[in-house]
């Protein structure tokens, strides 16, 4: 049957209530923050638990079919449950996974890789989360600068040096980060001339919701270096999604260290520290370990993810369908005066509405979710591999009748 915008789907939660009702007894994640995506709550129940996913689709746990625009935040960069990562996966199981603390031979194979493909990396470290990455990388400029001090901007993680809500964390921890501001270098400029030989590292994301502008990242890491402190970039989101190199290679800048998880191994939990040799060797004098650092089976999903991203034309694939998705919001908003703004790197858009519209908002994705596109309300959405063209037109077709409706 052809898709049809204009029809509601016929949807039912049972399962799922019984399942919110269950975990808020004893899920302390549950109880405490149900679902970020109902920081948006509306009339239409946000799916909370997911039952299955394939391709560019997600299932609840009721059964209820959604086009995924979220992808996991990003890991799932080739699409769900793609075949030749969970072969690899279940090729490597079979010979068993966790040996620690003897390493597996995918750990040389991958770190190989790594090094081969990033540019500036002469050495990398393999850890579980991206949190663990970034402060891997901030440890390990501390030992190499000996500073405290750490600058920053964007997203990096939840560990106490970086905590986006930081009840619980010591005052003391706190006292050591300092912020800064995206695509504003006198701000960084100011903040280093009052207290850069106190300074490690300045971390960033590679970009937010706005293409940073041109040469920003390369005087960030020029004006770090001229009062000794290190250039951390992290690159969860724009790594292997951007450009296999990521935002280094997209940029043309380099980085002292940088940081990778998410797209590298299509949803299996596994990051990266790369970077050059005399900073990475600090790791000698430190300890950072876990039992679960040197696991087989998701160093097997990287190394197959790289490979086939390396191989085949995908990158470019998320950027053809990214502008096309931001082309056609482009035109919706000229259509039918949708206060909002398109915006993100064509591989990760968004659409963010002006702050005097949150009725409006709150209208169009409730439209949206309710037939069957699950676009996130507050996070940048990313393209995979799965999506195709018709993906595309039909979230587009969804938009047009969600903004329809805000605007009525």
């Amino acid at each position: 049957m052809p898709f049809n915008p204009s029809k509601l789907r016929s949807t039912t939660f049972n399962r799922m209530e019984n399942l919110i009702a269950r975990g808020k007894r004893v899920d302390a994640w549950a109880a405490t923050r149900l679902s970020i995506l109902e920081v948006d709550s509306t009339n239409t129940m946000y799916p909370v638990y997911a039952d299955r996913a394939k391709g560019a689709y997600i299932w609840d746990a009721d059964g209820n079919r959604y086009l995924d625009m979220i992808m996991g935040y990003g890991p799932v960069v080739l699409g769900h449950s793609d075949p030749r990562i969970t072969d690899a996966v279940f090729k490597q199981l079979e010979r068993g996974t966790c040996f620690s603390p003897l390493w597996s031979p995918r750990q040389v194979e991958l770190t190989e890789l790594l090094v081969e493909v990033i540019p500036g990396a002469d050495m990398a470290y393999l850890l579980r989360t991206g949190s663990d990455a970034t402060s891997a990388a901030v440890r390990l400029a501390r030992i190499y600068t000996g500073r405290n001090k750490i600058a920053k901007w964007g997203y990096n993680g939840w560990h106490d040096w970086t905590a986006p809500r930081p009840a619980g964390v010591p005052k003391s921890v706190l006292a050591d980060t300092l912020y800064f501001e995206y695509n504003d270098l006198t701000s960084l400029e100011r903040l280093l001339a009052s207290q850069g030989d106190q300074v490690a590292c300045v971390i960033m994301m590679s970009y937010g919701l706005d293409e940073p502008d041109a040469g920003f990242l390369e005087e960030v890491r020029n004006t770090a270096h001229r009062y000794g402190v290190l250039f951390i970039l992290d690159e969860m989101r724009s790594g292997f999604r951007i450009s296999l190199g990521g935002a280094q290679e997209y940029f043309g800048v380099q980085a002292d260290l940088a940081t990778f998880s998410k797209a590298m191994a299509n949803g299996y939990p596994i990051s990266a520290v790369v970077g050059r040799a005399d900073i990475m060797s600090q790791l000698g004098r430190t300890h950072m370990s876990s039992t679960f650092f040197g696991n087989a089976a998701e160093m097997s999903a990287a190394l197959q993810t790289i490979n086939i991203l390396r191989e085949e034309p995908i990158i470019q694939h998320l950027w053809t369908l990214g502008m096309q998705l931001q082309d056609g919001l482009r035109t919706i908003i000229a259509d039918t005066g949708l206060p909002a703004t398109v915006r993100g790197m064509p591989v990760s858009p968004f659409l963010s509405f002006e702050e005097d519209a949150p009725d409006k908002k709150l209208i169009f994705y409730k439209e949206t979710l309710r037939r069957g596109v699950l676009f996130h309300p507050n996070h940048e959405w990313f393209m995979s591999a799965a999506h195709t063209m018709a993906d595309i037109d039909m979230a587009l077709s969804v938009s047009s009748l969600a903004a329809q409706r805000a605007m009525a």
